[in-house]
């Protein structure tokens, strides 16, 4: 067996009692369709024609309602910063896994695989960090990755900025003042998670992630070029085409609750990639745990709850299940 940065196949062989015999020729994606997610020019919202910054709008909302994933271009994340983020992130990747793993690193927060799992299919290939905005400041929390502070620091501020802008215009789309989400997903309640997928040699149809719905207002990913995102679309799945110029965003749940399903949280995954390692890394936009999520509009599909409510229930429904229920729990 060969020993991987994590020790994943460890991990994995552990759910099967034994080892699988690799399956090459394969890729994650074989015999898969492959989409283009609808694509929006931000650059439209600065233009001085009303009637194209109500377009640009417009196509938000529909590929919110319609998908619940959209790519954005021209979004103000200057390419630099990104590849400068992608630097710091292999870096810390690239670390032994005794150090990312004991040593502390950005809030502890380390994490692999999939502690909860108890079958095949409940296991995760990959490794993250998830981090609270509050401690991307902290220079106690990068040891000697002293770099990668100056850039997380301004890479989640500019995916901050970007993130209240469309949920505000998701806001305004509905009826709302685009200020909605400013008190209740301040900076501070938000995280960032630094993704990294090794290459899979077990089997093409192992899981990178889980499939699964989010759990914020909404997520930003920035990805490689590498592939394996694949969402729900029409009762099937589909895989994502990388475009190497756009972000990725998607609706998460709350925002699905709060605009009484017009939105919606759609289910994805990530599909592992027998001979290539993939990188990636996401910001969600969330409420502080005590926000009350209710209905922009009546009467309400689902109950009133809090944030922290639906985390607990999310966790409890993984650890007994094996899981996440998410929404369905709190209809009414």
């Amino acid at each position: 067996m060969v020993e991987s940065n994590p020790p994943l196949q460890l991990s994995y062989t552990a759910l099967t009692h034994q080892i699988p015999e690799p399956l090459e020729r394969h890729t994650p994606q074989s015999g898969m369709e492959e989409c283009q997610l609808p694509l929006v020019d931000l650059n439209c919202l600065k233009s001085g024609a009303e009637k194209e910054r109500s377009a640009c709008s417009s196509a938000i909302s529909t590929a919110s309602s319609e998908w619940g994933f959209f790519q954005v271009v021209n979004h103000g994340i200057s390419p630099e910063l990104l590849k400068n983020m992608r630097r710091e992130q292999v870096k810390l990747f690239q670390t032994p896994f005794h150090r990312k793993a004991t040593c502390g690193l950005l809030n502890n927060s380390y994490r692999w695989g999939t502690p909860t799992a108890t079958c095949p299919n409940q296991f995760s290939w990959s490794e993250a960090f998830h981090i609270p905005l509050t401690k991307i400041s902290e220079q106690a929390c990068y040891g000697e990755f002293t770099s990668l502070r100056e850039v997380m620091m301004e890479f989640a501020a500019a995916m901050s900025k970007l993130a209240k802008l469309l949920a505000g215009i998701l806001a305004e789309n509905l009826g709302h003042p685009r200020a909605v989400f400013e008190e209740i997903c301040h900076e501070s309640n938000c995280f960032l998670r630094l993704n990294r997928y090794p290459s899979c040699p077990i089997s093409p149809e192992m899981f990178g992630l889980v499939p699964h719905t989010d759990s914020d207002f909404l997520t930003i990913l920035y990805q490689d070029e590498v592939g394996g995102l694949q969402l729900m679309k029409d009762s099937k799945w589909v895989a994502v085409k990388p475009n190497p110029e756009a972000l990725i965003v998607n609706i998460g749940d709350l925002f699905q609750a709060w605009s009484n399903d017009i939105y919606k949280s759609v289910e994805h995954k990530v599909m592992a990639n027998g001979k290539m390692e993939r990188y990636s890394v996401a910001y969600f936009l969330c409420p502080s745990y005590d926000s009350l999520i209710g209905s922009c509009k009546e009467p309400s599909i689902y109950r009133e709850f809090t944030f922290g409510e639906y985390r607990e229930q999310v966790r409890e429904d993984v650890k007994t299940t094996g899981h996440k229920i998410g929404l369905p729990r709190f209809l009414l």
